[in-house]
């Protein structure tokens, strides 16, 4: 009997012993694959080699919106996971989405180790901040729309390629000496409605929408009828109409033209980089993207692209604290800066990308500096960001009606009419979903 009661006292004594120390399990859903879905479980890797207290399993969802729907059913049910990465133009939706989420400074302070807004490029926390100026998500893969350049074809037309256009005026110029040399295109860009948009409003320091874009209320309004996006609309026609701008399409389709060789010019993602490098025979060229010389205020800044980490409510303090620890981890200057130069994302941190620079990595590798220049600026009420509803949405419409507008048959004041009347009909159908 003694022995028995013996045996049971240990027994007891080292399941004890064993709960005390269970790491507490994470989990976090996100979005990338391929090497991109490598390099994120090489990083949960490193971090949970790095201490014994935390476990975070990362799960890939499926795209950026299949995840984001994913969380949310998740969220209703019940069993939410702790940590899901939403791409940029989810934001608003996550942020309206009433008592889901654990804002991530709020979060960090509680867990008595602080992630500051202020450790971040401006305008990736800008983005990210509610309207107090602290974190709500993590910053984790942010790209921008940059201008790519074809070196050997501008060599051809007799160009210099050591001073890339910087105006659209410039740009329809080089157009027209790439066309004349034998290119098939002269320009074309990637994500039409994100970059000739929404990121062309930012680095004109105008605004796409009422109420700081977003940031300031539900009861934003597209403002796409100004003059200024008449201006360029029409300019781009005019371009396609003569042969010195090409549209190539939606989101990363018009890649294509640029990498076969058939354009000598392209804007698009920061993030496209090493594809293009992989798949263009011929030397790569970056610059900033082009402005309207005579907007006052511009260049300003652009503004991000990708997706941030976003933490669910309702979970214990002892995750909140692994969490946090987990944030901290990814977000030090070293795992940023790796993170960055392996990815082509830009670092989302200060010191990430001051690393980057004192190690030579923009010196060895010419034009990955320009997105991270465009974007560390102080931003303004119409440059830190959109944040709507729907905004996937929007982009549709805009994305038809810009077509409509390239092939001729609207005018750039009919297609910006349109889209301004049928996105605002989906805003106010937002705004009474969410109040």
């Amino acid at each position: 009997m003694q022995a028995k009661l013996v045996a049971l006292s240990l027994a007891g004594l080292i399941a004890g012993i064993g709960t005390a120390h269970a790491a507490t399990d994470i989990t976090f859903w996100h979005s990338m694959e391929g090497a991109l879905g490598e390099r994120v479980n090489a990083l949960v890797d490193e971090f949970n080699k790095s201490q014994s207290d935390y476990v975070v399993n990362a799960v890939y969802k499926g795209a950026y919106g299949e995840s984001m729907n994913a969380g949310i059913a998740a969220f209703r049910a019940g069993n939410a996971p702790d940590i899901l990465q939403v791409f940029e133009v989810g934001t608003a939706t996550m942020m309206y989405a009433k008592g889901a989420v654990q804002p991530v400074q709020e979060m960090s302070e509680k867990a008595g180790d602080p992630i500051k807004a202020s450790d971040f490029l401006g305008a990736v926390a800008g983005y990210y901040s509610s309207p107090d100026g602290k974190l709500v998500s993590m910053p984790f893969n942010s790209s921008t729309p940059v201008f790519y350049y074809n070196k050997d074809a501008f060599k051809k037309a007799g160009l210099d390629v050591d001073n890339p256009p910087k105006t659209w005026e410039e740009v329809h110029e080089a157009g027209k000496k790439l066309r004349a040399a034998g290119m098939e295109c002269g320009f074309t860009t990637g994500w039409p409605a994100w970059i000739q948009l929404e990121t062309f409003a930012a680095w004109h320091n105008v605004p796409y929408a009422s109420q700081d874009n977003g940031f300031g209320g539900l009861n934003a309004r597209l403002k796409l009828e100004d003059p200024v996006f008449v201006k360029h609309l029409g300019y781009l026609a005019m371009m396609a109409k003569e042969g010195t701008f090409t549209y190539g399409g939606r989101g990363d389709a018009p890649n294509a033209l640029f990498t076969s060789g058939k354009c000598g010019m392209f804007t698009g993602s920061s993030g496209s980089r090493a594809n293009i490098l992989k798949t263009g025979d011929f030397e790569l060229g970056i610059s900033s993207l082009p402005y309207h010389a005579d907007v006052k205020g511009a260049p300003q800044n652009t503004i991000i692209g990708g997706a941030s980490l976003w933490v669910f409510a309702k979970k214990s303090p002892e995750t909140y604290k692994g969490v946090t620890q987990f944030f901290e981890f990814i977000s030090s200057p070293e795992k940023a800066a790796k993170w960055h130069q392996e990815t082509g994302y830009v670092p989302v941190t200060k010191e990430g990308y001051e690393l980057t620079q004192k190690s030579g990595f923009y010196d060895k590798n010419p034009g990955t500096i320009v997105a991270v220049k465009q974007l560390d600026a102080a931003t303004t009420e119409n440059s830190r960001g959109i944040r709507l509803g729907f905004l996937p949405q929007i982009r549709d419409i805009e994305d038809g009606e810009m077509e409509k507008i390239f092939s001729g048959a609207v005018t750039a004041e009919a297609g910006l009419a349109n889209m301004t009347r049928r996105g605002n009909e989906l805003l106010e159908r937002f705004e009474k979903s969410a109040k």
